[in-house]
């Protein structure tokens, strides 16, 4: 795991209002938890540990939630250009952390010799990470968005 990855698990708890994080990936363990001495407001997780261990939600905690790697799915740029998160300057943005997606729907554009060429989701799931802010340049294989698998039968 890398530091970007647990960056966007920040994100993930700070969207969500989550106090505590426990993530297993393969043989690692990561757990971040807020302090629970300042305000919920001005508070960054914090990295507590990371050692293989299972992960498994503290019992009777409703902010505790587990996540599985190999539900969440990265969406790459097939080319270098100029990323949009909206379609224009003053509309909203096509998606953001926490919205649920289905296969088919775009995400993002990505401009490329005057061309606007439509990121679409290959995967039904919620947008776990926005990688790229509005008019960076996205490089060739780099991540724009993680999505996470959600079962909603």
């Amino acid at each position: 795991m890398n530091i970007d990855e647990i960056k966007s698990l920040a994100e993930i708890m700070k969207a969500n209002g989550l106090s505590l994080l426990e993530i297993k990936e393969g043989g690692q363990r990561i757990k971040l938890k807020k302090p629970a001495f300042l305000p919920q407001k001005a508070v960054e997780p914090a990295i507590t540990g990371m050692q293989p261990a299972p992960v498994t939600p503290e019992a009777g905690r409703s902010d505790a939630i587990s996540l599985n790697f190999s539900n969440l799915f990265e969406v790459k740029s097939p080319l270098v250009g100029v990323f949009y998160a909206a379609p224009s300057p003053e509309a909203e943005p096509f998606t953001h952390i926490g919205a649920k997606v289905k296969t088919g729907d775009v995400l993002c554009l990505i401009e490329a010799m005057k061309l606007m060429n439509e990121i679409v989701a290959e995967h039904d799931g919620e947008i776990a990470a926005v990688c790229l802010k509005d008019g960076d340049i996205a490089e060739f294989g780099q991540v724009l968005f993680r999505i996470l698998h959600t079962d909603e039968h």
